[in-house]
């Protein structure tokens, strides 16, 4: 039987760990629900961009905070909230998972897989939501991000931690220089992060399909808000994968995102933005449109060393209409970025791919995004092909020509066909440098316009059976130093007596 004092002892034990059950929440009501938003009364401290809960099972995210009400986008099931319905705040801001487990998966903008493979179990999140590393966190853009395009490498360098915007009309490249820097990191230890916002599923699938067989879907992840997802899904996507790429920068890593594109984006926010009933502004987006995409291109930086010295690089996608980028969304977004990629229709349709127009394209960043070996060889080529551009247009309305112009024209027309290159094949910048050196030492201008593709390839070939170790030394050292620059004009002398003999690769 137990003693009085030993019922006291216990009872005394069991109140003093005793910890309150109750849970005291904020709850509301939704006053009224219909196309994706609703306009809920009764939170009054609920936070912009927390995270709420409805009674009838979907989520909501509070965007338009007013003074007598909330407006909240609703990210799935919306047909499921009715008036009435009950709506309780979380506390929380929209969350995704981070980390290595979505490596090689294909995810919504929640971070829940779409590919048929298995859940995504990650011990981390990240909000898709933070404020962008100060000027004092940061450090200068100094290491380029190859793509493995020469027409890129070469004229407009990326940086690791820089914002490059890649516009140009429907159906011109755009994706595809994308898709090329990603294949180009399969040595460069950069995760890749590809977001696409309103595409087609079956492009995805495609863009899947081509990552996958070239193995690079094991350092990438591919963000997907298709054309039938919610404007709430399709708005925060770019978020999202943002958060995802943070993951490495904030460990030191580095990454790269690239949002195609933001075009959709803006056109998902403007109907989320007419819904919530907030005035519209030019071309009805609303009149925080440029702080959008600015406070999502600014979180791409490099960190200085004493945070880490990670980095995230940028490649946000715009679409324009008819070639007009001084349209409203690409003008804000290049005010933004540090730099821009312009493809041209023109281009694309006389067969220049990648179809960069030279004089409209530029990146601030310059040079110092280069390897000194690029900046030796490619130092005039900018220049050379913009004024090759301007004379061909002027060359249409005269036959006459002085010699000066006219081998001013062979030249620009030889180095045009050395920046060609297929989709999908990037190429080591050591052997970019070995092209771009052969078009601007006036090694192919005694050949003919059409031959030059036949005695690149040709070349790159004789090269790597024969002087490996330019290419090598190149690469090792990301310098053309003396006795590789003889080694290698030896080697362009040689594989042209070939080629000119009829020996070579034809």
């Amino acid at each position: 039987m137990l003693k009085p004092s030993e019922i006291s002892e216990a009872l005394r034990k069991e109140i003093e760990g005793y910890e309150g059950l109750s849970e005291i929440s904020e709850q509301g009501f939704v006053a009224s629900a219909g196309d994706g938003v609703a306009s809920v009364y009764g939170l009054e401290n609920v936070m912009s961009m927390e995270l709420l809960e409805f009674s009838s099972g979907p989520i909501g995210i509070a965007l338009s905070l007013l003074s007598d009400s909330v407006g909240v986008i609703i990210l799935r099931d919306a047909e499921k909230v009715k008036e009435g319905d009950s709506v309780k705040r979380t506390g929380k801001v929209v969350s995704v998972p981070v980390g290595d487990a979505l490596l090689g998966r294909i995810v919504n903008p929640l971070g829940e897989a779409l590919d048929g493979g298995p859940c995504i179990i990650s011990d981390k999140e990240r909000p898709i939501e933070i404020v962008a590393p100060s000027v004092i966190d940061r450090a200068p853009v100094n290491r380029p991000l190859q793509t493995g395009l020469k027409a890129v490498d070469s004229m407009i360098p990326i940086g690791r931690g820089q914002r490059e915007l890649i516009i140009g009309d429907r159906g011109v490249g755009k994706t595809a220089i994308a898709i090329d820097a990603i294949l180009n990191q399969k040595k460069s230890g950069v995760r890749c992060f590809y977001v696409a916002i309103g595409q087609k599923t079956s492009l995805v699938a495609k863009i899947y399909d081509i990552l996958k067989s070239r193995g690079a879907m094991e350092y990438t992840t591919i963000v997907f808000a298709s054309p039938t997802d919610s404007p709430s899904l399709q708005y925060i996507a770019p978020y999202a994968g943002c958060a995802m790429a943070e993951e490495y920068l904030y460990k030191g890593d580095n990454a790269l995102v690239i949002y195609d594109d933001l075009s959709k984006h803006a056109v998902a926010y403007r109907q989320l933005s007419l819904l919530l009933r907030r005035p519209p502004g030019r071309e009805a987006y609303p009149g925080d449109i440029f702080y959008l995409h600015s406070r999502l291109l600014e979180r791409a930086s490099k960190l200085s060393e004493e945070k880490g010295g990670g980095s995230l690089t940028a490649l946000p996608i715009v679409e324009t209409q008819a070639g007009d980028i001084s349209s409203y969304i690409p003008t804000n977004i290049i005010s933004i970025t540090d730099g821009q990629i312009y493809l041209e229709n023109d281009l694309f349709n006389s067969g220049i791919r990648p179809a960069v127009n030279v004089g409209l394209s530029v990146s601030r960043v310059g040079g110092s995004a280069q390897i000194k070996a690029m900046k030796k060889v490619a130092g005039s080529l900018r220049l050379d092909l913009a004024q090759y551009r301007e004379l061909a247009a002027f060359a249409q309305f005269t036959s006459d020509l002085d010699k000066s112009s006219q081998r001013q024209l062979d030249r620009g027309q030889r180095l045009t066909e050395i920046l060609k290159q297929d989709q999908y094949v990037p190429m080591d910048v050591s052997w970019q440098v070995i092209s771009i050196y052969c078009g601007t030492t006036g090694h192919l201008d005694d050949l003919k316009a059409e031959q030059i593709v036949d005695f690149e390839k040709g070349l790159l070939e004789f090269v790597r059976s024969n002087y490996c170790e330019v290419a090598d030394d190149i690469e090792k050292k990301e310098v053309l130093e003396e006795w590789a620059e003889k080694r290698l004009e030896e080697a362009v002398e040689n594989y042209k007596k070939l080629f000119l003999s009829g020996k070579g690769t034809k």
